[in-house]
């Protein structure tokens, strides 16, 4: 029985690198005759968060969208209540309204864990990450006056996310989960990172595994970016343990030196959420999800179900998804308008006019869009 479960698990994989195989190169965003932007606002404090940013995407593209170059799509239904009732994590009709968009700026979603209400369903990001290809995910974090300028490359599809729910357990003493790393995977997302290097002018990729412990998947891995760093001999290629390297993020006469990361997935996920930390924590850091076909967007915070349960959602940090926001501009080519938007973000973080504090002390997000979009008038 156990292995016919493992069986299942493996020929998963393999109809993946067959995919992967098959794959045209990535869209040309300037040679569409309209960029289609889906909008899904999840759950929790996901649509209130997500509708504001939406609004200032929809001011600073106002002449694109009135030339009908740029047209907004609403897509409902993430919701864990709607993906509980499905059974799916994320349901067919919604995935449906995703493939229509070509870029997707989505909220906070739910994902149960155990001794919750909800069944044990697959996360909806981890979902949407394999179910349209985003293989990569990008978070930069930026606190220039620390010296500051990290770019984490952590590869979204593979690793110990891909089958994290396909583990089973034995018996009543042993549980079984599993880890998947391919070539192909792991080819694309420390080209990509090396690309980005290179076409930013960054002088070093810096790869981070445990391959002195996890030697099978961590040094495929290890073993592929070394071989693909020959390719670029103007970058210092290094690489790092992931407990170490938690360290070396807080040493200060370190940190500044580190510019591009590329990670396995849950080394990412972790390592991330610490980076964020610099930059004023998880509610003010948003994440690329870069496949070659599709583009999403997001805050790298959670729902929060309990601001929503006090009635606070209203006061929920938009901030996540406007950094979000920045990026999504970027990606489709309006790099003009990702900096005068990053400007204004910039200003009104340090200005501090409206300040977000969670609750009625503070700024609604309403009010703080409002302030951005003030700001982008002035600057």
């Amino acid at each position: 029985m156990y292995l016919d479960q493992f069986q299942k698990i493996v020929e998963l994989q393999k109809e993946r690198v067959r995919a992967m195989k098959a794959q045209d190169d990535f869209i040309s965003y300037d040679k569409l005759d309209k960029i289609i932007i889906g909008v899904c606002g999840g759950d929790g404090i996901g649509p209130a968060i997500t509708h504001q940013a939406r609004r200032v995407l929809e001011y600073i593209l106002s002449g694109e969208i009135s030339l009908g170059k740029v047209e907004f799509k609403n897509i409902d239904n993430l919701t864990i209540e709607y993906r509980a009732k499905m059974m799916k994590a994320i349901p067919d009709d919604v995935l449906e309204e995703l493939k229509k968009c070509h870029v997707i700026l989505k909220g906070p979603t739910t994902t149960p864990k155990k001794g919750d209400e909800w069944p044990n369903i697959e996360s909806a990001n981890v979902a949407m990450r394999k179910a349209l290809d985003l293989f990569a995910n990008v978070r930069p974090v930026k606190v220039p006056e620390e010296g500051i300028n990290w770019t984490f490359f952590r590869e979204n599809t593979e690793g110990a996310y891909a089958a994290g729910s396909l583990g089973f357990k034995i018996d009543d003493d042993i549980a079984v989960d599993f880890t998947f790393t391919t070539e192909q995977g792991t080819e694309r997302i420390i080209r990509l990172a090396f690309e980005y290097a290179r076409k930013t002018g960054q002088d070093r990729v810096t790869a981070v595994t445990k391959a002195n412990i996890i030697k099978t998947t961590d040094g495929m891995f290890l073993d592929a970016f070394y071989r693909i760093a020959k390719e670029y001999p103007e970058i210092q290629a290094d690489d790092w343990f992931i407990d170490i390297m938690t360290a070396k993020l807080v040493d200060q006469k370190r940190r500044s030196s580190f510019k591009v990361m590329v990670l396995p997935n849950l080394y990412g996920d972790i390592l991330t959420d610490e980076a964020a930390e610099f930059q004023g924590g998880v509610g003010t850091a948003g994440s690329a999800n870069i496949g070659k076909k599709y583009a999403m967007f997001e805050a790298i915070h959670g729902s929060a179900p309990r601001m929503v349960a006090e009635g606070r959602d209203k006061y929920a940090d938009p901030s996540s998804m406007l950094r979000a926001s920045v990026m999504l501009l970027e990606h489709i080519g309006k790099v003009e308008k990702a900096r005068r938007l990053e400007k204004a973000l910039d200003h009104c973080a340090s200005e501090k006019k409206y300040v977000i504090t969670g609750r009625e002390t503070g700024a609604t997000c309403e009010q703080f869009a409002d302030y951005v979009m003030e700001s982008l008038q002035r600057l």
